[in-house]
């Protein structure tokens, strides 16, 4: 409480300050702060403004950085702190993260990680986080054992999310009305499809007689060969010429021609 001084009895005499502050402890109470009437109140400094940045914020700076720079389109990034996140008290400033340190192997299910957070004044610390981390994606997944040679239009597959923090190699893509691909080898029921499990199907089949068609500018040579191999169009297959008993090696034209290479 903040009062001026007072006259007593209207003598021109000051009633000290400390008998007055006594008085009015007596009849109110509590803490009394004495101010002459003649003296100016004192200033507050004004403090810059901070903010605490809580183990949700943390984690969300660091994801950010590691999603742009490291794991990229390869899935959502999630991380976790293995340790109790110590909430530290930060200017109320924008923050960015610049890492620092990271494994040679980059993200991993569990790793160590040194970075720090700069404001546009500067830097405001340095830490180091034992993190988990997954990484997220929506991947095609078999429902049953499919076979091989099976048309992907007709397999059992659905997508599903799954961690693909693992998963260096690249994942197949489709549509399961495509009637163009069918699967290179036998998939178990819950493995997840990669892009070497299809191929395009098959229009001639091993042992098949097929029509071979030679060409030299103007001329055209027909002739009957056995199919060796499995083929597509556009791939490039071998096949016999039963006459001969010679090899020959030519592109996939359609399911019953092949045009010989010289």
């Amino acid at each position: 409480m903040n009062f001026p001084t007072r006259r007593e009895g209207g003598l021109g005499r000051r009633l000290p300050l400390w008998k007055l502050a006594v008085v009015l402890i007596c009849l109110f109470g509590g803490q009394v702060n004495v101010m002459r009437a003649d003296e100016p109140a004192t200033s507050q400094t004004n403090a810059p403004s901070t903010r605490v940045l809580t183990e949700a914020d943390a984690l969300a700076l660091i994801t950010t950085a590691l999603q742009k720079n490291y794991v990229k389109d390869k899935g959502e990034l999630e991380l976790t702190f293995t340790q109790p996140w110590i909430a530290p008290v930060l200017p109320d400033k924008p923050l960015t993260v610049k890492i620092l340190e990271l494994p040679t192997a980059g993200v991993t299910p569990s790793f160590i990680i040194r970075f720090q957070l700069c404001a546009t004044t500067g830097t405001v610390g340095t830490w180091q986080v034992t993190l988990q981390a997954h990484v997220w994606r929506e991947v095609w997944v078999a429902h049953s054992d499919l076979q091989r040679g099976e048309l992907i239009s007709d397999a059992d597959v659905a997508r599903e999310r799954r961690d693909m923090l693992n998963v260096s190699e690249s994942l197949a893509e489709f549509s399961t009305d495509d009637s163009s691909l069918e699967l290179a080898n036998q998939i178990q029921a819950g493995a997840v499809l990669l892009a070497r499990n299809l191929k395009p199907r098959a229009v001639m089949h091993r042992g098949q007689m097929a029509d071979a068609l030679l060409q030299d500018g103007v001329l055209s040579i027909m002739m009957k060969v056995e199919v060796l191999e499995d083929g597509a169009p556009g791939q490039i297959i071998h096949a016999r010429n039963p006459a001969s008993q010679r090899n020959v090696s030519g592109k996939v034209i359609n399911e019953k021609t092949i045009l010989i290479s010289l």
